[in-house]
């Protein structure tokens, strides 16, 4: 009688698992598939002026002639003051926030990443590797790949058109999923990122997509809604940039 009952409390276990997926046409699959992310930059120019925001309130406007990184993450900046021309030395945990512009020779390298893969193709936009516009970075005291001691760092946020709720912040170490080439044509496949950093609340974290599934309920449980349309089994970690974007919108709206 066990037995039986076991058996069937799987059986209803698997089948409320099946029903929780959501097949989705190939319309919808190119639009979740689309990079809505702002493109990752580590570089910034030395040839425009960036703005730092220090904790004090106070603004520094000049060259960026250094940077220090620590795990590929920026702990120290150097700008030589536009006005004055004399050279500043900031820590990250001294700066709230920072604009840089990207420089050029990461842009051109950007472009031939871009040009390099079919893929990118149908889900990213060329325009994004070649932005003019300044980059945001925020300070936030995070663990490094889950792993360190929390420490302050400057981390670009990469998705400022819609964080309200989910910020998402460049991980400069991040590596990419795989594709292949023939005869060294263009890239077949990969290219997808694989982790980066994420901010919902009081809690920052570095997610790795090994880990999406498992942080699913975090990020969107609390819209019954949205988990309905998306089901944790449903989605793909292709469809990252997408989920935080719909996510925004359902949750605002």
């Amino acid at each position: 009688m066990k037995l039986k009952s076991l058996l069937l409390a799987l059986c209803l276990a698997g089948t409320a698992s099946f029903a929780q997926k959501v097949k989705y046409s190939k319309e919808e699959i190119k639009k979740m598939e689309t990079y809505l992310f702002n493109e990752g930059f580590n570089i910034p120019s030395p040839k425009k002026t960036s703005t730092i925001i220090l904790k004090d309130g106070s603004i520094h406007k000049g060259f960026c002639n250094k940077i220090e990184t620590k795990k590929g993450q920026i702990y120290e900046v150097a700008i030589k003051d536009s006005a004055t021309k004399k050279n500043g030395i900031f820590n990250a945990d001294e700066i709230s926030e920072m604009y840089v512009y990207p420089s050029n020779a990461e842009k051109i390298a950007k472009v031939a990443k871009y040009m390099g893969n079919i893929r990118n193709f149908g889900t990213k936009k060329l325009t994004k590797n070649t932005n003019n516009d300044r980059i945001h970075f925020v300070n936030q005291t995070v663990s490094l790949k889950n792993k360190k001691d929390d420490k302050e760092f400057l981390m670009q946020l990469i998705n400022p058109e819609f964080s309200e709720i989910i910020s998402v912040y460049h991980d400069p170490r991040a590596k990419e999923t795989t594709g292949f080439s023939v005869m060294g044509s263009p890239q077949l496949g990969g290219g997808v990122i694989k982790s980066y950093y994420v901010k919902k609340g009081n809690k920052i974290m570095w997610l790795h997509k090994d880990d999406f599934e498992d942080n699913y309920d975090f990020l969107f449980g609390d819209n019954a809604e949205f988990m309905k349309k998306y089901p944790k089994k449903s989605a793909e970690w292709d469809y990252f940039s997408f989920l935080i974007s719909e996510y925004t919108a359902m949750s605002n709206g």
